[in-house]
């Protein structure tokens, strides 16, 4: 019998691109747009949420949910229900990242809780990871990487393929820059050659420095989505 190479992580890509696109259609009918939120563990990620979640709600009257994505445990997604924010778990079992078939199954367990339709912005909480996110898209409209000031200015440098494919980057905890050697010009010059055309945000999640300009900036996305403008992966 002739030997024969399957290209395993070929078809699980392929699998994933076609996931991705159905839900990226399941999405647009029903108004809903998605961001994918990326960084390591520890940046922010569900404080960035909240806070954006809030100005959302009163400023815009969008309703937001949440799409968590962790290795273990509920902490999050019981976070933003308490928060107000209909919430959805996902539990990887060790996998570093999430892939269509997780968010097509969330999304229908959020379709007959709460309704699609009804459901302005969805946050994906991706799993803490600056690797492996990278590589599947989840129908999402538009990625956006979250670096926090204690990790360091250097992370571009190291991990620039995330840096390179977010559609918009937020510096977070900015409030403690000070207590942290963070060069934020050497910061910007590399992301000047990585991705010169994302925004960037300075922000403070805890605190509520440059969040109502990520927000506000945000919520124009949405509306632009919605008279069928361009979107950013």
């Amino acid at each position: 019998m002739a030997e024969k190479t399957v290209d395993i992580n070929s078809s699980i890509m392929s699998r994933n691109e076609r996931l991705a696109g159905e839900l990226r259609a399941r999405f647009a009918e029903a108004g809903t747009y998605v961001v994918n939120v990326l960084s390591s563990p520890g940046s922010g990620k569900s404080s960035t949420i909240l806070a954006t979640n809030e100005r959302l709600a009163s400023a815009w009257g969008m309703r937001c949910a949440v799409i968590e994505g962790d290795i273990a445990s509920d902490v999050d997604a019981r976070l933003m229900k308490a928060a107000g924010m209909p919430a959805i778990q996902i539990n990887t079992g060790g996998l570093c990242h999430l892939e269509g078939n997780m968010i097509r199954q969330a999304v229908d367990a959020l379709d007959g809780a709460v309704g699609l339709d009804a459901l302005d912005v969805i946050f994906i909480e991706n799993v803490g990871n600056l690797v492996c996110p990278v590589d599947f898209d989840l129908g999402e409209n538009l990625s956006v990487m979250i670096l926090s000031v204690p990790e360091g200015d250097d992370k571009p440098l190291k991990y620039p393929g995330i840096f390179q494919h977010a559609g918009a980057l937020l510096l977070n905890k900015i409030d403690v820059a000070p207590a942290f050697d963070f060069d934020l010009e050497a910061y910007d010059r590399v992301l000047d050659d990585l991705n010169p055309t994302a925004p960037r945000f300075e922000v403070s999640a805890t605190r509520g420095t440059g969040m109502d300009a990520w927000a506000g900036w945000l919520a124009a996305q949405v509306e632009a989505a919605r008279s069928g403008g361009p979107s950013r992966r």
